[in-house]
């Protein structure tokens, strides 16, 4: 079957508008060593990083996304990766503790940018780092732990949300992330809603994905090592990094339109799309 018969077989794909939080990296580089992408021994160009992220937020409004930015800090080179800042549902925003001290300025911040945006803030009690961790599909919350955040988090989850929350515990520290070894496609939650990286995951999570998640997209180790999960999805449209092409042709063949940027300043510091977005839901 040739890829113009199989997606013409592909489920009519909807996109529905998102509204997402984004951090400029007006002060992006690599200064200390967090997680294995970081080298400070080696340069970044903060300039080329503002280019690509300036890339990425024109898709978006391209896109008809509606997107809110947060000021950035100096010192905190690290506050691109908006996605670690919190969670946000039901008008109702769980605050980022890290486990690093040297991005724990950026809980506060977000939070007060929360609060000051018409969300009900909540202090969190145990180290999470916010959507890198969370993430809902359907009307369930998957939670990573592994390598940031407890899962003491996602009892905290649960009390707050009042919504299903699954455990997947990851164990490659190239992935130390939930968003950087799952992405929701579709927010329907069905069977074939998600892709993931199956060796990013114990063997309890794999197990958990294969039953919820049959007809999950699987992407090849290339693709996960460029972060190409990293990506985000209206439903229709799913922004992908560049370099993941076998990823983009999977989702041609299910009916969705990959959009590819090239982030790789912002690979440096360990992040892609979806780091650098933040999901608003009120």
């Amino acid at each position: 079957m040739t890829m113009t018969d199989a997606a013409s077989r592909a489920p009519e794909r909807v996109a529905t508008r998102r509204t997402v939080l984004m951090c400029r990296p007006e002060f992006f580089t690599v200064s200390y060593r967090i997680n294995p992408w970081m080298h400070p021994e080696q340069p970044t160009d903060t300039s080329l990083a503002v280019r690509q992220w300036e890339e990425l937020s024109r898709i978006y409004r391209e896109l008809g996304f509606d997107v809110h930015l947060i000021d950035p800090v100096e010192g905190l080179p690290d506050m691109v990766y908006a996605a670690n800042g919190g969670f946000t549902l039901d008008g109702i925003a769980y605050g980022a503790r890290f486990q690093y001290a040297e991005r724990g300025p950026e809980g506060p911040a977000y939070l007060d940018w929360f609060a000051a945006n018409g969300f009900e803030p909540r202090e969190p009690v145990s180290t999470n780092e916010g959507e890198g961790d969370f993430l809902l599909v359907g009307d369930t919350i998957f939670a990573g732990t592994g390598f940031r955040s407890d899962t003491a988090s996602h009892d905290e989850l649960r009390r707050i949300f009042d919504r299903e929350v699954v455990t997947l515990r990851l164990v490659d520290p190239s992935f130390y992330h939930l968003d950087t070894a799952f992405a929701v496609l579709d927010s329907n939650g069905g069977p074939g809603s998600v892709a993931y990286l199956p060796t990013a995951f114990d063997a309890e999570s794999r197990a958990i994905l294969e039953e919820r998640f049959p007809d999950a997209i699987h992407v090849t180790d290339e693709d996960a090592a460029v972060l190409g999960l990293n990506s985000f999805s209206d439903g229709r449209n799913v922004v992908i990094a560049a370099r993941a092409e076998d990823f983009g042709r999977q989702l041609r063949e299910r009916g969705f339109v990959p959009h590819p940027v090239d982030l790789s300043e912002l690979l440096l510091g360990g992040g892609g799309v979806k780091c650098c977005t933040l999901e608003l839901r009120r």
